[in-house]
């Protein structure tokens, strides 16, 4: 109940720091629109302030996803270790996963910095100002829901219970290792949907939730992977449309 718990705060304090942060966006016009000529050079603070909105929002889209392999971490772990605590353990174990995704985070601040900067976005918390590349990302991640990666990444994050039994060390090191080996797995089956919030607004709150339900459901329900085929040719469709709407 406590790791319940625990869970359940973390990803309610992400979500509510997420909402209010794209609320405050909209109504204070944070978000330097482009269209108006309004482009500057980020300081430091915004870099770091953008990292920071990145890193609590891959918090509350990719933490849920990850609940049945955290829940199970702290079952097999108490079980083991014959304790009455095994939150500290699987709170560990939540970190090495989450460095993993502020790894990425890193990398999307980058990404959306050199993009504000070169005028390629609506706004800093926008989506793409150009067809073409928001065409471009949008087929690539639909190729990449039939890739090789995809799937063998997909099938750890779809059987927490084998990557438990095969890939279990023991000790408080160990279970910060698990968390970094687990989100390395997460992280290669999900970070290009992430990307695609360049292109349908990096704080457009409808496509943030429509994202964190897809994660989810691609890992927990029966059939993901076709889910996950189909959703992939949809991709590359809308992708070819927008490319072509461009382009007229």
């Amino acid at each position: 109940m406590i790791v319940i718990a625990g869970v359940v705060a973390v990803v309610a304090i992400a979500w509510g720091y997420t909402i209010y942060v794209a609320q405050n966006n909209a109504e204070m016009g944070m978000s330097m629109s482009i269209d108006s000529g309004n482009v500057r050079s980020w300081t430091g603070v915004d870099f770091f302030l953008m990292f920071v909105m990145w890193a609590v929002m891959m918090v509350a889209m990719m933490v849920p996803s990850a609940a049945p392999m955290i829940l199970l971490f702290a079952t097999v772990n108490r079980r083991r270790q014959e304790q009455s605590r095994p939150f500290v353990a699987t709170g560990v174990f939540l970190s090495g996963y989450l460095v993993i995704w502020s790894v990425f985070s890193l990398g999307a601040t980058l990404g959306n910095w050199g993009l504000h900067q070169a005028s390629l976005m609506t706004s800093m918390m926008g989506g793409s100002s150009s067809g073409y590349l928001g065409g471009a990302l949008l087929i690539t991640a639909g190729v990449f829901q039939w890739s090789q990666l995809k799937y063998v990444c997909l099938t750890h994050c779809r059987s927490p219970l084998s990557f438990l039994m095969s890939d279990w060390k023991e000790g408080t090191g160990g279970a910060f290792k698990m968390g970094l080996l687990h989100g390395r797995y997460c992280l290669g089956c999900c970070w290009i949907l992430m990307t695609l919030l360049f292109v349908l607004g990096v704080m457009n709150l409808v496509w943030i939730a429509a994202l964190a339900a897809f994660v989810l459901a691609e890992k927990v329900i029966p059939g993901g992977e076709k889910a996950s085929r189909t959703t992939g040719v949809l991709l590359v469709i809308w992708g070819a449309w927008v490319v072509l709407a461009a382009a007229i």
